[in-house]
């Protein structure tokens, strides 16, 4: 068979660049069936448009006129579109409603166009989720000026406006008065493909979780991951910090909501990956389905090096018509794709903002993306996985501490901990590090308290490391350090003092080290089964899972 696969084409700011990962991963799990994949995509500096990714390539605009000269010379016998996001979706959607999959008999492969029109039209999504009893925010479509002009003394303030068939919530945005939703909503339809918006009733302040759930064609489903957001709703989940698995959530909670998202997913007929936004009630067990990715999503990149499940590969087999005890676990080499990942570690996600290039952009935060990429954490523990990511942002602060808020006031510092921003996470280490109760750092954010303890346990043995030159057991503070996720320049840096006798006794006990870095599996399945192909991340513990041979 000869398949049609429609890439996510350019990188731009606000989209990130995920998608080439899962297209990637798909044209090589068709090939290894036997099938012959063409490949569109406008963009080539990435690996999906490599030599050999594809057997055929079409470096072009990805719109539907190039589309269908690809189509003609090619004659493909089916395509799949839910690996290229939503570049990838628009595009199967326009072919179709052009009459040209019809003309040239091409079958769509994987979900159905049909559910994700049900997924993408916010007005049909919403009856369907009436429909299987699952609790969506009031809200309001809109598809032309006056419609919008008609709600304006309607909705309640603030608001969020949400513009159907669009990548990064792109349009979108929270209105706080009459004239903010006239502007923003106007500027949505624009770039809606449909000319659709909802207004929506604004949950600002609930915490926002997201599950990454697969279908097959007979009906087997599975959650292959979820994820906790950081930041509370008011941010777009591209731009939110994101914690897997859930750390808040009680187990009442994660089944309620995994039992929401298995019943959604076989709703729409989704066949394949798909991702199903939430929200829930900090303060009680109130929850709402917020949206649904009828596709590869950039959290399902994100899912996939998570556990180590390859969700794109396993999505473009099921697209061809294998089910999820058909497909092998690559990992394990002993399990089916039907077995649901475990995890033994925590993964912390923050997402990497091209402000360094842009230095007088707007660095505030809401519901449309701004992020260019993000930077992936594993450790034992969710105070050293965030720690490693705040490194691996390659931004000038290597831990929690920032010069711009330790010279600001307390008026100042306030105002940034609770405007959402790119830095914000420093800002709110900084209220911490000057004694700030949990409480009141959380009125202003409204990050979750667990998450706000956490860090309060770096910034405490951050303060130790501040005053080890005065005394105490040197060993045991460095000790300490290291295991809750604090690197060697960090704490030389933090405990340095203008005793030279001591820098060197510092420098030698960090040197002399005992805890030596260990290497740790990610095998999908928490060691439960023997594993072929795991990989691995580096953590201080004694124990290490590398077999040697």
């Amino acid at each position: 068979m000869k398949v049609l696969v429609i890439g996510s084409g350019p990188i731009v700011i606000g989209q990130a660049a995920e998608f080439d990962y899962a297209g990637t991963q798909a044209c090589k799990s068709l090939k290894e069936e036997g099938h012959e994949v063409v490949l569109i995509n406008s963009n080539p500096a990435t690996i999906m448009t490599d030599p050999g990714v594809a057997d055929a390539l079409y470096i072009e605009p990805m719109t539907v006129e190039f589309c269908i000269r690809v189509i003609e010379r090619e004659r493909p016998d089916a395509m799949l579109p839910t690996l290229g996001g939503q570049t990838g979706l628009n595009l199967a959607t326009q072919l179709e409603d052009s009459g040209i999959l019809e003309k040239y008999n091409i079958k769509v492969l994987g979900t159905p166009l049909r559910a994700i029109k049900q997924a993408e039209d916010r007005e049909s999504f919403r009856s369907l989720m009436r429909e299987i009893q699952e609790p969506v925010p009031e809200s309001w479509i809109v598809s032309t000026p006056e419609e919008l002009e008609g709600i304006l003394d309607l909705v309640p303030y603030p608001c969020i406006i949400r513009p159907a068939y669009t990548l990064g919530g792109t349009g979108g945005g929270i209105a706080n008065t009459r004239e903010e939703l006239m502007e923003t909503g106007s500027k949505g339809l624009k770039l809606s493909m449909r000319s659709q918006i909802m207004v929506e009733r604004s949950l600002l302040g609930w915490k926002e979780v997201e599950y990454e759930v697969m279908r097959d064609s007979n009906g087997t489903v599975i959650t292959v991951c979820n994820m906790e957001n950081f930041d509370p709703m008011g941010v777009h989940t591209g731009d939110s910090i994101v914690i897997a698995p859930s750390q808040t959530l009680s187990d009442i909670e994660y089944h309620m909501l995994r039992t929401a998202s298995l019943k959604i997913i076989t709703a729409l007929g989704i066949e394949g990956g798909c991702n199903v936004q939430m929200t829930v009630n900090p303060d009680s067990f109130d929850y709402y389905i917020i949206e649904v990715n009828p596709r590869v999503s950039r959290s399902s990149a994100l899912a996939s090096k998570a556990t180590g499940y390859p969700i794109a590969r396993v999505a473009a087999k099921i697209a061809i018509g294998m089910t999820l005890d058909q497909i092998q676990n690559q990992v394990t080499g002993t399990t089916k794709a039907a077995f649901e990942p475990a995890l033994d570690y925590c993964v912390v996600k923050i997402p990497r903002w091209p402000f360094d290039k842009f230095a007088q952009g707007d660095r505030t935060l809401f519901t449309q993306m701004k992020a260019t990429g993000e930077v992936m954490a594993i450790d034992r523990s969710f105070e050293a996985a965030f720690m490693k990511a705040i490194r691996g942002l390659e931004v000038n602060q290597k831990d929690l501490r920032h010069p711009k808020f330790q010279a600001q006031n307390d008026e100042d510092l306030a105002a940034a901990v609770k405007q959402p921003t790119d830095e914000r996470l420093w800002a709110i280490a900084e209220a911490l590090r000057r004694d700030w109760e949990v409480d009141r750092v959380y009125k202003l954010c409204k990050v979750d308290k667990w998450f706000l303890r956490k860090m309060l346990k770096l910034i405490t043995v951050e303060k130790e490391l501040a005053v080890a030159h005065l005394g105490g057991d040197l060993e045991d503070i460095v000790h300490r350090a290291f295991m809750i996720g604090f690197p060697s320049p960090s704490i030389l840096s933090i405990a340095h003092s203008s005793d030279d006798a001591f820098n060197q006794r510092l420098h030698d006990v960090v040197d002399s080290f005992k805890v030596q870095p260990v290497f740790k599996m990610v095998d999908t399945c928490a060691g439960e089964f023997e594993s072929k192909t795991p990989y691995y991340y580096g953590t201080f513990e004694s124990q290490d899972d590398v077999v040697r041979v």
